[in-house]
């Protein structure tokens, strides 16, 4: 099922003793061509697909696949009955590992089997039942990237209640803004987390979030004797089976430019957009590990929690990537023999300036590198594969929260181009579409689905109308999911991720991605990170300042500045190279990582950052001011 590799890396899997996941479905649904065959079939007949993706994770769904097919309010499923939590866990090996719970100590291991974790769930279920929770009800969790927050959400889901969770990085304001527009009636809380080596106790948030939520009928501490007797039952499970689209989570947007969304996902579409990406395209099943660095707050939780459906088991984590070292993360996946990693472009970055890296460590099982959260510059990828040597796949992938699921993604079958996404995933209609709607190709476009996915989301929460909803996606081009990113579709059929088109750099006339920016520059040594904005000014004017974070010792002298320019100039473009370079304190982020573009954007403006974002959910709230007086004293020069 390959491409042809035409530059691109191909995939020689060291552990390869069976077909690819992907291979053995191809040949059960008769298109055993290539992948580009495969995918075309998948969104041509998205009835056919869908119907064979259910089919191969063992799931019975009667009647009609895609009864109404429109954009938003597409119907999948009407007439099926269905369970999250008994996909999980129905039909699994007592006796094997399910979750592995790690941590920061590499001697407190907490694993979890099969056995074990139905259990736990159907003993918490029948707790959470005895407290008047059902279907439809939320329950909320505080909670770090462990096992309970597992065990919480399958019982959660397992009684057709809503589920929703905040990582505990979360400040009290943060995590309240989402959590009081659920109504919840119960919450589940940790009260301190570990990271970097440091106790955080989160006591005063818990209390201020139980203050500030009147709905809720009772709160379970993991640390406390109430958490220890809930699971402590031996029931059996009794999932409620729900509507496909039923609500099974309410995921929140970043909440930088605003109320964060409350972005509701069903659990029939849920379950087969994650089932699918994991098995068809991580190839993860029975006898396979899965580790992603994620927080509970970032739609990659998950992501993990979704791999557990294809029989993979998975670690938890909930420490830092670079403790004790900088190589901290490929220590844990070679500690627990994991066969897919995942992580972010910035933590690859920071290892290979640092030196450290894959190096030394047995990776014998490892098969896969996931890379999600921003771009991944084509010089760190070459850098890592190098590292990694040939049978290991490094598997760029890009989605959303929104459909907590991924648009563009690898396939075992598929070669790989650095600074490039394989392949368009399976069952999604994706193009690049010009401003007046018309598809492109070799050249930058919005990236558009142009077919329903299963897990596209129900609704927002609270917005009964649906304008919300149609504003945030349908109103450029009607009927057609228009995500926000820049793309190119290139002529081998790979995917170029350019950045958000709301933060898209237009000087002249001439669009640019800012993640073209940043993949030159923070290839620089001296450069720890980098953010480029584009600001229009009265007058017709346009400022594009770039500010860069430099690595401990490094100054911003006349050699470092020119040696920046030319890397845009040369690498990028000269129609894009920048009008000043500032030295930062920092750059700032969502919680989940993703720069703050545009946020940023508004405070260089002169708009109240207090309204440009809300700072709870900023990993460093203190260096939106440092933005703002740049923008003042810009503003001030223009007087």
């Amino acid at each position: 099922m390959g491409a042809g590799p035409r530059g691109g890396r191909p995939y020689p899997d060291r552990m390869r003793e069976r077909p690819s996941r992907i291979e053995q479905f191809a040949a059960a649904v008769g298109v055993p061509g290539t992948y580009d065959d495969l995918w075309a079939w998948s969104v041509r007949d998205l009835d056919a697909f869908w119907a064979a993706v259910a089919t191969h994770l063992g799931l019975d769904l009667p009647g009609p696949v895609l009864a109404e097919e429109r954009m938003p309010g597409a119907v999948w499923f009407p007439e099926a009955r269905v369970s999250y939590a008994a996909a999980v866990l129905d039909g699994r090996p007592d006796d094997e590992v399910a979750v592995v719970g790690a941590s920061e100590d590499p001697d407190d291991v907490r694993e979890l089997t099969w056995g074990e974790l139905r259990r736990q769930t159907a003993s918490l279920a029948a707790t959470l039942r005895g407290l008047g929770v059902g279907e439809g009800d939320r329950v909320v969790g505080y909670l770090p990237h462990t096992p309970d927050a597992i065990v919480a959400f399958l019982a959660t889901a397992s009684l057709g209640a809503v589920w929703s969770v905040c990582g505990m990085d979360y400040a009290a304001s943060a995590a309240r803004a989402r959590f009081e527009q659920l109504d919840p009636v119960v919450l589940v809380h940790a009260s301190s987390y570990v990271h970097g080596g440091e106790a955080h106790d989160r006591g005063d948030v818990v209390a201020e979030l139980t203050g500030a939520l009147p709905t809720l009928r009772a709160t379970l501490d993991v640390a406390g004797p109430a958490w220890a007797a809930a699971l402590a039952d031996d029931v059996p499970l009794a999932p409620v089976a729900v509507a496909f689209d039923h609500p099974l989570w309410v995921l929140f947007s970043s909440g930088t430019t605003g109320r964060p969304k409350g972005i509701v996902h069903g659990h029939g579409g849920a379950l087969l957009e994650q089932a699918k990406v994991a098995a068809l395209h991580f190839d993860l099943g029975p006898g396979e590990r899965l580790l992603w660095h994620t927080t509970p707050s970032w739609m990659m939780w998950n992501f993990v929690v979704g791999a557990l459906l294809t029989g993979a088991s998975v670690v938890t984590y909930d420490g830092s990537p670079t403790h004790p070292g900088l190589d901290g993360l490929w220590a844990l996946a070679a500690r627990h023999r994991v066969s897919v990693v995942g992580m972010s472009p910035g933590y690859v970055a920071l290892g290979q300036k640092a030196r450290r890296g894959p190096a030394g460590h047995d990776l014998s099982r490892l098969r896969r590198v996931g890379i999600s959260g921003s771009t991944f510059p084509a010089s760190s990828h070459e850098a890592l594969a190098d590292a990694l040597g040939p049978g290991v796949q490094i598997c760029s992938i890009s989605g959303g929260t929104d459909v907590v699921s991924a648009f563009v993604g690898p396939a075992p079958t598929l070669p790989v181009w650095p600074g490039e996404l394989s392949r368009p995933c399976l069952g999604v209609a994706l193009e690049a579409f010009d401003s007046g709607g018309r598809p492109v190709r070799g050249e930058v476009g919005e990236l558009v689905v142009t077919r329903p996915m299963p897990s596209m989301p129900l609704r927002f929460w609270g917005d009964d109308d649906g304008s919300r909803y149609r504003e945030a996606y349908f109103s450029t081009y009607p009927g057609v999911w228009r995500h926000g990113d820049w793309i190119t579709l290139t002529d081998h059929g790979s995917v170029l991720i350019h950045g958000r088109s709301d933060a898209t750099l237009n000087r002249n006339g001439v669009r640019m991605g800012s993640a073209d920016i940043y993949e030159p520059v923070e290839a620089l040594p001296e450069v720890r990170e980098a953010l480029v904005i584009g600001v229009d000014e009265p007058g017709g004017g346009y400022w594009m300042p770039l500010f860069v974070d430099l690595a401990d010792g490094v100054e911003l002298d006349a050699e470092l500045d020119a040696r920046i320019r030319d890397a845009v100039r040369r690498h990028a473009s000269p129609r894009h190279v920048p009008d000043v370079i500032l030295r930062a304190p920092g750059i700032p982020h969502t919680r989940t990582g993703k720069k703050l573009e545009v946020p940023v954007k508004k405070v260089l403006t002169g708009h109240d950052p207090a309204a440009a974002l809300d700072a709870g959910s900023v990993d460093d709230p203190d260096l939106v001011a440092w933005y703002a007086e740049v923008g003042r004293a810009r503003r001030a020069k223009r007087r």
